[in-house]
């Protein structure tokens, strides 16, 4: 089973006999509200206009549990996550599809979830909904109640001090831009740099200019460069948890298994006891 599906392979797959559960996960990254401007809301995004029949899910509230010493995504309360996947119609016996604005990110956050808490089947749109051609809707959708129960496990987790031994004994991806990686820029937290040992791989060259990902076999090239090979140990992190899941996709559409530090770079940074690199080097 891929990880991923086509646009033209979903509007297929909505005219079969047991159509996929759509959600709608447009969220983004936005440091807008320090600057006093209007944070991003994907919920009014998604009442302009999404796929016939998806249903919106707030990656902050449904697929997250509030910020703390966690970071800044931390995994959410499983009972409530199952809940909010029953609301949006998921079923053990239905295949579910995910999309976003293009980027992604939250996509794969969702994909993630559903993934390590069991679910058999879940993919991801390729390209997001700007890569969908045919018409929108403005409705809102009132799915029959899913059945999903979360059974968490399916996927390896990473805490702190996991990552920090993976960067040592196997291979640890930094998902975020390289001047973060670096520590020369830091919009968000406490501190710029990057786990000693972790190896810099943004997302952003996983996915050609369409936002689409690159072929299964450009991807595999691009980490075996990293140092990535079939008897590799994987893990990704990022800033919070987010576009580390869009690395695990990467890997996944590679046939590469991967762990992830959902705390991530939030989490390590803000204890000051943990050692922090900075520049090219990984060390």
């Amino acid at each position: 089973m891929t990880a991923i599906i086509t646009a033209s392979e979903l509007a297929h797959e909505l005219t079969g006999g047991n159509p996929p559960v759509l959600l709608d996960v447009r969220w983004q990254l936005s440091t807008a509200k320090a600057a006093g401007a209007p944070a991003f809301d994907g919920r009014a995004e998604y009442a302009a206009g999404h796929i016939p029949g998806a249903v919106f899910v707030d990656l902050d509230r449904e697929l997250a549990a509030a910020p703390g010493a966690h970071g800044r995504h931390p995994l959410p309360d499983l009972t409530e996550f199952g809940a909010a996947m029953r609301r949006a119609g998921v079923s053990a016996g239905r295949p579910v599809v995910v999309y976003d604005g293009g980027q992604g990110w939250a996509a794969a956050r969702a994909w993630w979830l559903l993934r390590w808490t069991g679910h058999p089947d879940v993919r991801v749109l390729d390209g997001g909904l700007p890569s969908w051609e045919g018409e929108l809707s403005t409705g809102t959708p009132v799915p029959a109640e899913g059945d999903f129960e979360p059974a968490p496990g399916a996927a390896r987790l990473l805490d702190a001090d996991g990552a920090a031994a993976l960067a040592r004994t196997g291979v640890l991806l930094d998902a975020r831009a390289g001047e973060r990686y670096r520590g020369e820029v830091e919009p968000i937290d406490r501190v710029g740099g990057h786990i000693p040992g972790a190896l810099s791989a943004p997302t952003t060259e996983n996915v050609g200019p369409d936002g689409r990902f690159l072929p299964a076999a450009e991807l595999r090239d691009r980490f075996k460069a990293l140092g990535v090979s079939e008897d590799t140990e994987v893990g990704v992190y990022c800033g919070s948890g987010v576009s580390a899941a869009h690395e695990a996709l990467a890997l996944a559409v590679a046939g590469i298994p991967a762990a992830l530090y959902v705390g991530s770079w939030s989490e390590w940074s803000a204890d000051p006891s943990r050692p922090v690199a900075v520049g090219a080097d990984p060390q």
